[in-house]
């Protein structure tokens, strides 16, 4: 019964790592593009922060579906 409870240990640590580096994944895009709209393509906030959003969102979107190769 020991490595029954192990396996589910090491398959929740497994799972939140995957869901760490997804949001990680999703924060370094938005940031990103919201940097390279506000700054370096002088775009309003509303803008960037809207492109961001989207951007965010593809990100995590993409992360996710690499997650469940």
């Amino acid at each position: 019964m020991g490595g029954a409870v192990r396996t589910i240990r090491l398959g929740r640590v497994a799972s939140m790592k995957t869901w760490q580096l997804m949001v990680l994944h999703t924060m370094a895009a938005a940031a990103f593009i919201f940097l390279l709209q506000r700054y370096a393509l002088g775009a309003s906030l509303e803008s960037a922060l809207l492109w961001a959003l989207v951007f965010g969102g593809c990100a995590a979107g993409l992360a996710y579906s690499q997650s469940k190769r």
